[in-house]
């Protein structure tokens, strides 16, 4: 695979849960609370780091190799549970995004004066 999209990694994680049958598993309930799990496990890399320190985690190899598995973590959920739930991924973002650039104008806000 030289290219990644969402629906693939979809489809990988899918036959990845049927081959070993964990669908019955893959509720939104019990999804959202892995999400939460594997993003706290990803926190708490960064607990006690100053601003400084957090900037250059991934300049440690231990450090980043973490930081990377625990994004990936978050980000396997987040998919599976797009979906279970019929989720597009990619168009909800998006969709975000056009609402937050409505809500906040550039030059409004903080910082905005800088």
């Amino acid at each position: 695979m030289t290219e990644l999209d969402v629906a693939q990694l979809q489809r990988r994680l899918a036959e990845f849960a049927a081959a070993r049958n964990w669908q019955r598993y893959h509720t939104p309930k019990n999804l959202v609370a892995a999400l939460s799990v594997e993003a706290s496990e990803l926190v708490e890399i960064f607990q006690w780091l100053t601003p400084e320190e957090s900037a250059r985690v991934m300049s440690d190899a231990k450090k980043a190799s973490r930081v990377t598995d625990e994004v990936a973590d978050v980000l396997a959920y987040l998919l599976q549970l797009c979906e279970v739930l019929d989720i597009d991924a990619l168009a909800a973002l998006s969709a975000k995004i056009d609402r937050n650039e409505e809500r906040f104008p550039v030059g409004q806000g903080p910082g905005a004066g800088d």
